[in-house]
């Protein structure tokens, strides 16, 4: 009876071990289940970019790395559905209910044009800002501490007076300087009125160059370089995409060009004092991401950079028989672009 007791006792033992074996199985395999569709997930981010040029363009490449290294790859758990303006505004809308209807989680507007087209395409879906440099003056946040409503980004805002400064600086016998920009683009308005209210300040002469579109780029820069000391290019889309065009034309008479953004000095700018394109791009996935994971756009500032870097052409100085002081060049990240 005894030996029947415990063989009883041990199968009994058994059957609740097998139990609790098969529990813990079945919990594990629905965890990993669970787990696993998590990760397959798919997001969807639609960009819309206003224009191809060198900015712009590392601005996207920075945005998807950011992507990448919050854990959405393209392939496995994130779609990317890119539109690109080409510098066309007529055809921004149309790109926009596109982006919409392809079912995106989140929108991402690269360039100011690019990010109003979204704005009244839709009042519900999340849009992330990349490299606008005013979103309050460009109408597309309340304030940008409290964005309020389904926007919020990154600000490319760039400290024209300290560009304007880097000028001097470089060109201490500069009397006038030509202000080159997009009359169609709001983002390059409100920085040609700081950078105008800085040049004064420094006892320079201000000559403005608004131009409609690219196809008087040619001439205008061909006018402005008998009658400036240099010239000073905001944040820009319009001249960016001809910045080769500027460059050919200013070399001819041996103007230096002072920018707002590091890519256009690589190509054949004289120097700039701001944040490398491919940094706003991250600061901007990383915003895309956190939204994808949850945050509230209404919630989240805009993210703004605190100060920027020393940005020089040396070719370029050499080119145009400028001495960069010792102590800037220290200081400064050098970047390419041949002298032409």
């Amino acid at each position: 009876m005894k030996n029947k007791g415990l063989m009883a006792t041990v199968a009994l033992i058994f059957i609740v071990l097998i139990g609790v074996f098969a529990y813990q199985a079945g919990k594990s395999s629905n965890q990993t289940q669970s787990d696993k569709k998590v990760v397959e997930e798919v997001k969807t981010v639609g960009i819309l970019q206003f224009v191809s040029h060198p900015a712009l363009d590392a601005i996207r490449e920075g945005i998807e790395d950011a992507l990448k290294e919050a854990g959405y790859e393209e392939g496995k758990n994130l779609k990317i559905e890119f539109q690109n303006g080409q510098a066309d505004q007529s055809k921004l809308a149309t790109m926009s209910e596109q982006l919409v209807n392809k079912d995106s989680d989140i929108l991402v507007g690269i360039a100011t044009p690019a990010a109003q087209a979204l704005a009244n395409t839709t009042k519900e879906l999340p849009i992330v800002l990349g490299a606008v440099t005013d979103p309050v003056g460009a109408n597309l946040v309340a304030d940008v501490n409290e964005p309020g409503g389904n926007i919020t980004g990154v600000s490319d805002k760039a400290p024209a007076d300290e560009q304007i400064k880097l000028g001097t600086e470089l060109l201490p016998d500069a009397k006038t300087v030509g202000i080159l920009y997009s009359s169609t683009e709001d983002n390059s308005k409100y920085q040609v009125e700081e950078a105008t209210k800085a040049a004064e300040k420094l006892g320079l002469e201000v000559k403005t160059y608004p131009i409609p579109s690219t196809n008087e780029i040619t001439q205008t820069v061909q006018v402005m370089s008998d009658l400036v000391d240099f010239i000073y290019i905001p944040l820009d889309n319009t001249i960016a995409n001809a910045m080769p065009t500027v460059v050919g034309e200013a070399n001819k008479k041996k103007v230096p060009i002072i920018t707002s953004v590091d890519t256009m000095v690589e190509q054949g700018g004289l120097g700039t004092i701001g944040i490398d394109q491919y940094t706003i791009g991250k600061e901007t996935g990383k915003m895309v991401a956190d939204i994808l994971n949850g945050a509230n756009p209404a919630a989240t500032p805009i993210y703004t950079f605190k100060e920027g870097e020393i940005i020089l052409n040396k070719k370029q100085a050499d080119f145009l028989g400028i001495d960069i002081p010792e102590e800037m060049l220290k200081q400064a990240k050098i970047v390419g672009g041949d002298a032409e």
